[in-house]
């Protein structure tokens, strides 16, 4: 079965899951306001500059979710979909996944966003798999700390190429799509890398080697 692999923020998203998160978490006054908005902000230029350390960034936005029952955490991230992701999701990209499905291709979405954030997400587009940093949870309570390899730039390849081992999947005829610089280790890896609504940087190379750039914008 030929692999259709998708970023999430930015590309089948018009807007980033991770960093609405914590705008979220700062307009209900869930967090210290001007401390956690002034490090959000400076974390989301680092990922846009490609200069994010994912294990700092990790350690921050995980922090969160030590303070609230799993029970809390579900009411909150429901009322974060309604709120926030609805109004993110694109038609075009709807549209591209059900082409997809509907070649018989393997839905799996390969995001650096937590798995927290990301899975309810992952699931109401209808994805087969998704790869995301695992939030660890201990006794029920999410512990701020993550398990394993967090899926960015070649840590996406090294969750890919486990998963992989596990499944018996191939790359061969293999897609991904993605909008960021971070993702060029993936986008190498793949049959066809096609770059969506991407960055300054993934432009240009996209334009260099040929790859496809399409909008999924409404």
């Amino acid at each position: 079965m030929t692999l259709a692999i998708f970023d999430l923020d930015g590309t089948l998203l018009n807007g980033d899951s991770d960093y609405t998160w914590g705008q979220f978490l700062v307009e209900k006054g869930l967090v210290d306001t001007q401390a956690y908005k002034e490090a959000n902000d400076k974390f989301f230029v680092q990922y846009q500059s490609g200069t994010l350390d994912i294990h700092e960034y990790l350690a921050f936005s995980l922090a969160p979710l030590t303070k609230f029952s799993k029970e809390e955490l579900t009411k909150l991230h429901n009322t974060f979909m309604q709120e926030k992701v609805q109004p993110m999701m694109q038609e075009k990209a709807n549209a591209l996944l059900k082409h997809h499905k509907e070649q018989g291709h393997f839905l799996l979405m390969i995001t650096a966003t937590n798995q927290f954030v990301t899975g309810p997400i992952g699931d109401a587009l209808g994805m087969d798999h998704i790869i995301a940093p695992v939030p660890e949870i201990i006794d029920d309570h999410y512990t701020g700390k993550i398990v394993g390899v967090p899926s960015f730039q070649a840590g996406k390849v090294t969750r890919l190429n486990d998963w992989l081992a596990e499944t018996g999947y191939s790359m061969e005829g293999s897609y991904f799509y993605s909008d960021s610089r971070n993702d060029l280790p993936l986008l190498e890896l793949v049959t066809h890398p096609i770059a969506v609504d991407a960055d300054e940087t993934l432009t240009k190379i996209a334009l260099d080697r040929g790859w496809q750039h399409i909008s999924l914008r409404d």
